[in-house]
């Protein structure tokens, strides 16, 4: 089944994602005009609150969407993620993860939008979005099935094993095996359902505890994070042109994986960018369909602030830290332990310490959102009142996560990511007419207001 998991997800990701996510984003970049990249600085008025109403329809306000969406991206696919995609696509494949995450601004732009512009009703009559609600509401009943199709998906995809997974690594490479205490399947259990715990006490009351933790944690573990990896940048700091220019030159090469296969570099950093940022995904718009706001425009520019903080920023970071130690030439360690080697390596003593508190707070902060995104798929196919089974599931499937291999839990989530990908990508093509229409009424009104 392992192996069956791991082809399933290479063949997909190989093409038909690669032209899903990345043309179909290029083709939303280019029908906005670039609107996204013009507009910033309205859109950082709006996350602080500048036009927030406590009276507009919805359950969190647009920086707790942010932030909760945040959570769920600027997590341990910053960390693992980048590894994983140095490791099997060398250092090029962070380029192509940049260029994935500037298409992946105009994509959430647009999947935002909409998640505003087509919110639908649950059974209990209480407001959702996300891209079964804009695919029923803004397509029709006749394309139903894809709603189907992505929910599905994102009750097994959205499940959080890789960040057990990976959590229950760090604790074990810095904790437990330097003090003799690694008990391996029997550490692994008991780190999954102690981890199980702590999820259950927060995913239990619901998004508003969930975004109200997320707000909280954000700034937190993204300040720790930048402050631990820009000591390092900083220690290495006359090397680090050198590296970026081998990110661009083995871009165009692929020198360090595969024999100079550039497809392949390609592909990892469209696979990873996609699976740390999540654009075209359709988790985002999930979130950002709860926010109290009743202007779709105004909620896809805050959305689209995701990928560049996710990708542009802290996957830079993390990546320069793992090229500048040189940990993935000489070691054979992969995922999270790579990054922790490379901390480790540049901070002796302290560093793979700051790294793992950094990783708790990214892993625990993306369980707490996925729950969320998991929670209402079960709740769009089964009903409002049988909704919170799932949570009971997702909690278990912790400890799964835990105990299983990498391997087969990233190919796992990977796969479960491009089947989402298909019903958002064509909802938001389908539809993004409707959102190039708005974008001018709501920039009009707004050169009226200054005016």
């Amino acid at each position: 089944m392992g192996e069956l998991i791991v082809n399933f997800s290479n063949w997909i990701w190989d093409t038909p994602m690669l032209i899903l996510l990345m043309g179909g984003g290029l083709i939303l970049l280019a029908y906005s005009g670039f609107l996204p990249f013009r507009k910033l600085g309205h859109a950082m008025k709006v996350v602080r609150g500048k036009y927030d109403d406590s009276n507009m329809p919805g359950q969190i306000t647009s920086f707790q969407a942010l932030s909760a969406a945040i959570a769920a991206t600027v997590g341990l696919g910053n960390i693992s993620g980048v590894a994983i995609a140095i490791n099997m696509g060398g250092p090029g494949a962070i380029f192509w993860m940049w260029m994935s995450a500037f298409v992946g601004m105009a994509t959430k732009f647009f999947t935002c939008s909409l998640a505003i512009m087509y919110r639908g009703k649950d059974t209990a009559g209480v407001i959702q979005g996300g891209p079964m609600y804009v695919i029923e509401e803004g397509m029709g009943r006749k394309w139903k099935f894809l709603s189907i199709i992505f929910c599905v998906a994102g009750i097994l995809g959205l499940l959080a094993i890789f960040q057990a997974n990976q959590l229950t690594a760090t604790f074990r490479f810095v904790l437990l095996e330097p003090a003799g205490l690694d008990r391996g399947a029997t550490s692994r259990w008991i780190i999954g359902i102690s981890m199980m715990v702590i999820v259950a006490g927060v995913i239990l009351g619901g998004i508003k505890r969930i975004a109200l933790v997320a707000s909280k944690l954000v700034p937190f573990m993204v300040g720790l994070y930048f402050a631990t990896v820009l000591l390092i940048v900083f220690k290495y700091i006359g090397e680090v042109p050198a590296m970026l220019w081998l990110i661009v030159e083995d871009a165009f090469t692929g020198n360090a994986v595969m024999g100079g296969a550039v497809g392949a570099v390609i592909v990892t950093g469209a696979r990873r960018a996609a699976f740390s940022n999540e654009a075209g995904i359709g988790t985002a718009p999930m979130v950002h369909g709860a926010s109290r706001n009743n202007e779709p425009v105004r909620e896809g520019l805050i959305a689209m602030l995701g990928p560049f903080i996710d990708t542009i920023v802290v996957c830079t970071l993390t990546s320069l830290v793992i090229l500048l130690t040189g940990v993935w030439q000489t070691t054979e360690n992969d995922g999270v332990r790579l990054t922790l080697s490379a901390f480790e390596m540049a901070l002796p003593g302290f560093g793979k310490y700051l790294l793992m508190t950094a990783v708790l707070v990214f892993a625990f902060s993306t369980m707490f959102t996925y729950s969320y995104y998991g929670h209402k798929c079960f709740n769009y196919l089964f009903g409002a009142k049988k909704a919170d089974y799932y949570n009971y599931f997702y909690l278990i499937t912790i400890v799964a996560g835990a105990v299983a291999s990498l391997e087969v839990v990233i190919s796992f989530v990977d796969g479960m990511y491009a089947i989402m990908a298909i019903p958002t990508m064509i909802s938001a093509i389908y539809l993004s007419p409707k959102v190039r229409a708005a974008t001018k009424d709501y920039f009009r009104r707004m050169k009226e207001l200054d005016v």
